[in-house]
């Protein structure tokens, strides 16, 4: 229908993919030459608009040598007389014109583009869209692909500028989502189809469960448990697992990406509210903040501030607490029980002891200062329980509450394989608020109903400048939770 689109959608998703097994089927129907290329070159351009035109030529060039296109639809090597800020759209042009098949353009990571040569790439690309009814030669269709469309739709321009030209020929903004359920047991079906190999429903369950069908996280947890783990049979839900702890540690390319993000401090004003529990701002430099972390794919949507997906979530602990880790020296083995299960209550008075050392320091560290109580005592957790067992969280703005289980398995008298679960919740008791341990134990008794458990723990960090003293806290008491479940108080 000769439209111009838009394609946006997170890191690591499948769009470069998509555009070049796209471009390649369009070509190979035999009436379009449908070309995807790179915007990346061009970010070091900065501002300036001639440096940019000419490194995305440059890149055009290169993406259709490279495609193995006869002669006559590559576009044309010598570049046209132009001044900068026209040198693009004319050379696109130029290259219609001599065609003898419609040109169909994949600008991919057009977000790369800075300032003023965005402002300049996007209004000749609106100009030329606009003048094709008037006989000029421009490409028939384009998708300009990116983390958002945000810019793109201002014209390239920072909100409040003068040089906004509203890039507002697009038919439609598409993103391109994570898999279904559906989708990854497809995926992986044509997996076992070429090898035999199955993957249980058990373990397709896992990976969604895991991931939220983020397409990298997908494929990394297959690719980990065929060819580096080298599981030769029917792959099971433990061997998922197993392969998400590999990744994890060893901090694969796409998850220190994110890693590298969480210290930038948009990033940081909406990720720390959320580990916390707390409300975050409101204003319209929040909003900003929140949709670029969407893009990034850190959280769901933008209404829904929660983590994409639970490896994510244990990435984030696990990334803002390597500091705090490493000041934790107690034996992992010496909380294992004669029977097999894993000595909790020991773990707690531990912990009192970690935090009168070290709390006060750590709580001090740059950066994540609203979510430090939550970062410290996950660290702690992690060092413990991850050598023989699971920690699963649950954590979103606006709850006021960190929910954590321990998942520990072991062996009964009879042999039997047995999981020991432990479940605990954090909260934050902050200067002007009451006492959270009334509404920390109604909201336990709903997650330890949702458990199906009887018993549960709940710690409150009491960061009131009224408080105790931190040598004097640290006190366990006993109490119940509206429905009469057994819980253990920890204030410290």
């Amino acid at each position: 229908m000769d439209r111009y689109f838009v394609l946006q959608g997170p890191c690591q998703t499948g769009k470069t993919t998509a555009l070049e097994t796209m471009a390649a089927e369009l070509t190979a129907e035999g009436d379009v030459a449908a070309l995807m290329f790179s915007c990346e070159r061009a970010r070091s351009a900065g501002d300036d608009v001639g440096r940019a035109e000419q490194l995305l030529l440059d890149s055009l060039r290169e993406a259709a040598d490279l495609s193995s296109w006869p002669e006559e639809l590559l576009p044309p090597g010598p570049r046209p007389e132009a001044p900068a800020g026209a040198r693009f759209s004319s050379a696109l042009s130029e290259w219609c014109l001599r065609s003898p098949r419609r040109v169909v353009l994949f600008l991919d990571k057009v977000d790369a583009l800075q300032g003023n040569s965005m402002v300049s790439i996007l209004s000749q690309l609106r100009h030329g869209h606009n003048t094709r009814h008037m006989g000029r030669p421009f490409p028939a269709s384009m998708v300009l692909c990116g983390l958002g469309n945000r810019t793109i739709a201002m014209g390239g321009a920072p909100e409040g500028s003068d040089a906004i030209v509203p890039f507002n020929v697009v038919a439609e903004s598409l993103r391109l989502g994570d898999f279904t359920a559906d989708e990854i047991a497809e995926l992986y079906g044509q997996h076992t189809e070429a090898t035999g190999q199955e993957f249980t429903k058990e373990a397709v369950e896992r990976v969604f469960e895991l991931t939220q069908g983020q397409p990298w996280l997908v494929n990394a947890l297959a690719c980990e448990v065929i060819t580096k783990m080298r599981v030769s049979g029917s792959i099971t839900g433990d061997h998922v697992e197993e392969a998400k702890e590999r990744l994890i540690r060893a901090r694969a390319t796409h998850l220190d990406a994110l890693a590298a993000r969480l210290r930038e401090p948009r990033v940081e004003r909406v990720i720390a509210p959320i580990m916390a529990g707390t409300w975050p701002h409101t204003d319209t430099a929040f909003d900003d903040d929140v949709s670029y972390v969407h893009d990034l794919g850190l959280i769901r949507s933008t209404r829904d501030l929660k983590i994409a997906n639970p490896i994510y979530r244990e990435v984030l602990f696990r990334i803002l607490g390597d500091r705090a880790e490493r000041f934790v020296r107690a034996d992992p083995h010496s909380f294992v029980l004669p029977d097999g299960r894993f000595d909790l209550p020991r773990l707690l008075e531990e912990f009192v002891v970690f935090w009168r050392e070290h709390g006060e320091v750590l709580i001090r560290q740059d950066g994540y200062h609203e979510a430090a109580c939550q970062i410290i005592l996950m660290a702690f957790l992690h060092r413990l329980v991850n050598g023989g067992g699971q920690l699963d969280r649950e954590y979103a703005a606006g709850t006021k509450r960190l929910d954590v289980l321990v998942r520990w398995p072991y062996t009964g008298p009879d042999g039997d394989r047995l999981v020991q679960r432990e479940a605990m919740e954090l909260k934050v008791w902050r200067a002007g608020e009451n006492d959270p341990m009334p509404d920390g134990l109604a909201q336990l008794d709903r997650y330890l109903d949702r458990l199906t458990l009887r018993a549960g723990v709940l710690v409150i960090f009491d960061r009131r400048p009224e408080a105790p003293p931190w040598k004097e806290r640290g006190g366990f008491e006993q109490a119940a939770t509206p429905s009469g479940r057994q819980v253990t108080v920890l204030r410290v």
